[in-house]
């Protein structure tokens, strides 16, 4: 049920996906609490995804990146309020740096919002996706895969509620339905006249409930562990999952929302991550859980302890705070009044 790795427990939930009542299914999630308490990260196997999809994710992104940069620009995610679509090389940031990559950004499909002069601001990250007319296969493809991953996601959340020892559906109705997020990336190294980095993406923690990244062989990922940085590298036919800072605020830090960076490949190479966040409901407003006496007694906090980077109860405003950020182009385009309202910039640290 857990195997050793090189790097990170490998933790086999097939058992759960079956029968949660089953002794195995239980084994899995005493094994899962241990591992999101003490790492936060891990690979999952047994998860039932369909194993040809795998291939053909990455397969549609490697030929959407291999067109000519005009036509990939076509879906700019400066053209999309919401922040979705393709982002140039060398346009998102992390921790005030550029970020070596490009990617498209594809979340739910809805239909563009109406705001009104009371409604929160977080509503303008819903909306429609800028999706690309080639490849064909690029839409159908990748929508099955989120499809796949948000039915992965649910199982998953059912394990750690009762991990915590809540009811199954202890978190059902902050999900319901989930933010998401899908984040088709590829990373290189800077080119010659660009600024030298080797920052594919910064040092951080994910701000919302489940990551799941599907990477390729290149490398890259590393996870912050015992204080230092390991190289987590692909795994055939699993997933890298990690716990983000929603679940630490609400676990008041018995689960880790753990650092992880990507190093940039060589020169002349590519890597390429699709990375599925499954997050609470913009309106969700989360607050810690009671836990039971063993494990609130191992729970340290799940509050940030940097106050440039404060983790926000409501989801709609962590997330948008975090998109404002990572994209100054966007949010400088269609939220300058936002921006200007001095609420989601950076404090100044002293």
């Amino acid at each position: 049920m857990a195997a050793a790795s090189p790097a990170l427990p490998v933790l086999d939930i097939a058992a759960f996906r079956a029968d949660p009542s089953s002794a195995a299914a239980s084994a899995f999630v005493d094994e899962l609490c241990r591992v999101v308490h003490e790492v936060g990260f891990f690979y999952i196997s047994g998860h039932g995804v369909d194993t040809d999809l795998f291939g053909r994710v990455h397969e549609v992104a490697r030929q959407f990146f291999a067109q000519a940069e005009d036509v990939r620009l076509e879906i700019e995610n400066v053209r999309s309020p919401q922040f979705r679509g393709y982002t140039r090389f060398g346009h998102e940031h992390t921790n005030g740096k550029v970020d070596l990559r490009d990617q498209v950004d594809i979340g739910r499909e809805l239909p563009p919002p109406t705001l009104g002069p009371d409604d929160p601001a977080w509503l303008v990250l819903r909306g429609p996706n800028l999706w690309p007319s080639a490849p064909v296969a690029f839409r159908p493809v990748l929508s099955t895969w989120m499809d796949e991953l948000e039915a992965l996601a649910h199982t998953l959340l059912h394990a750690l509620a009762i991990a915590l020892g809540q009811p199954v559906d202890a978190f059902d109705e902050v999900v319901s339905p989930a933010e998401i997020l899908l984040k088709v990336i590829r990373y290189r190294a800077a080119s010659e006249g660009e600024e030298p980095s080797d920052q594919g993406v910064g040092a951080h923690r994910d701000t919302g409930f489940i990551t799941f990244v599907h990477q390729d062989d290149v490398g890259g990922l590393q996870v912050e562990r015992d204080g230092h940085l390991i190289d987590v590298p692909a795994l055939a036919g699993t997933l890298v999952v990690n716990i983000g800072e929603m679940f630490q605020l609400v676990t008041r830090g018995y689960f880790k929302a753990t650092v992880h960076r990507v190093v940039a490949p060589p020169p002349g190479a590519e890597r390429i991550s699709v990375a599925y966040f499954f997050n609470p409901k913009l309106e969700a407003t989360l607050h810690p859980i009671e836990l039971p006496a063993e494990l609130a007694a191992q729970a340290p906090g799940g509050e940030s302890a940097d106050r440039n980077n404060p983790i926000l109860s409501n989801y709609g405003d962590n997330s948008l705070k975090v998109r404002l950020r990572a994209h100054p182009d966007v949010a400088e385009r269609h939220h300058a009044d936002l921006v200007a309202s001095g609420r989601w910039s950076t404090p100044v640290a002293g």
